[in-house]
């Protein structure tokens, strides 16, 4: 079979959203600190690859930058003229929370190649599966504005444009970063050949999106599912959601690509988010996707990296989801699996059963998963 993909490009860890921490910009009573969203938790998630060895398993890939042509099947005119006048200038916010400054845009549009690469070699049987070390982050931002320090839209570009070349038809988007993948479900909200399914933090980011009665228009009525979990959700939670909707919802839609919205801030150590796991439970997940991709489209999984603000525990999560994808023997020890796994709460707690299994019953209702698909 052919090798699990690995792209990567220096210029993506180059862009600067500036020094506002974990805030959306600067202000007189916020001490200037280096933005959550770094580049450091990504080019540690790389050399921990490096150190380990893993790498040397892998497929690594660099990628050109995403064309004109690319990202217009998603962006408005007037939202890239305007990414492009700013960062001739002096940068500024592209929308809501997503600050940027000169050069990063030629770093937005290398991080949606890398996802338009990725896409391509596992749909076209090049690769039989992918991990796009992808920033800035995408998932968050909407055809006409950036939002939640995404530019571009890595994803729906990189999906957009498989689709009209032909290699692939039917997708299927899982995004389990702890905010909602709110960039993915306003891409495909009307599309019924496009199954976007969002696990994450309930009322986080972006406030105004995420509910599970969003469940799409139209044609695409039916091809939208979101798990707002409540905060505080870890091993348990995850596993069941996981289990009895997320799993079975996929494979019901019987796509021929699944692709996943990566993002690792719903990790225990995650400054921006309220959930529990460890980067044991991020593997898991991936197996349980390789599997369910094998019975439905041949094995065809990538993965595009997305949130994580926890620069010293995101690249044991990362390796733990590419030492899956790759199949390897290769592992690292992670010092804080089983800590975090002896938290309290970590167990599927009744509130969280009872939200879930009302989401399971709600979704399937008496219908057969066959009689449930798209």
């Amino acid at each position: 079979m052919p090798a699990t993909g690995f792209f990567w490009h220096e210029r993506c860890f180059w862009h600067d959203p500036g020094a506002i921490g974990v805030f959306a910009s600067p202000g007189a009573f916020r001490q200037p600190q280096p933005a959550s969203e770094s580049a450091e938790s990504k080019r540690r998630l790389k050399n921990l690859l490096e150190v380990s060895g893993l790498i040397d398993e892998l497929a690594v890939r660099k990628a050109p930058p995403a064309e004109d042509a690319d990202l217009a099947r998603f962006h408005t005119g007037r939202y890239l003229e305007a990414l492009a006048v700013g960062d001739r200038a002096h940068g500024g916010d592209a929308g809501d929370c997503a600050p940027y400054q000169p050069g990063s845009l030629a770093a937005a549009r290398q991080s949606a190649g890398l996802a338009i690469a990725a896409v391509e070699a596992v749909a076209t049987g090049e690769l039989a599966n992918a991990y796009a070390l992808c920033r800035p982050p995408g998932h968050h931002a909407e055809a006409d504005q950036g939002r939640g320090f995404c530019l571009l839209g890595n994803i729906p570009v990189a999906v957009m444009r498989a689709r009209a070349l032909g290699q692939v038809g039917r997708v299927a988007i899982l995004d389990w970063d702890v905010h909602h993948g709110n960039g993915q479900q306003s891409a495909f909200y009307a599309d019924p050949e496009v199954f976007t399914v969002s696990i994450h933090q309930a009322g986080n980011y972006p406030l105004d999106t995420g509910t599970f009665a969003e469940q799409g228009e139209g044609a695409g009525q039916g091809t939208t599912l979101n798990l707002p979990l409540p905060p505080g959700c870890g091993l348990g939670a995850y596993a069941h959601a996981m289990e009895t909707l997320v799993l079975p919802a996929l494979e019901a839609f019987r796509p021929e690509l699944i692709v996943v919205a990566c993002g690792y801030d719903a990790c225990a150590k995650d400054p921006l988010g309220k959930m529990l796991l460890n980067s044991r439970a991020f593997g898991e997940m991936t197996r349980q996707l390789m599997a369910l991709a094998e019975r439905v489209c041949g094995g065809k999984l990538v993965m595009v990296h997305e949130g994580g603000y926890s620069e010293g525990y995101v690249p044991f999560c990362g390796h733990a989801v590419i030492q899956a994808l790759a199949d390897s023997e290769t592992g690292v020890p992670d010092p804080q699996n089983d800590e975090i796994a002896a938290w309290g709460y970590q167990a599927l707690q009744p509130h969280q059963r009872a939200l879930i299994d009302d989401w399971c019953a709600r979704w399937f209702g008496h219908a057969s998963i066959d009689e449930r698909r798209p």
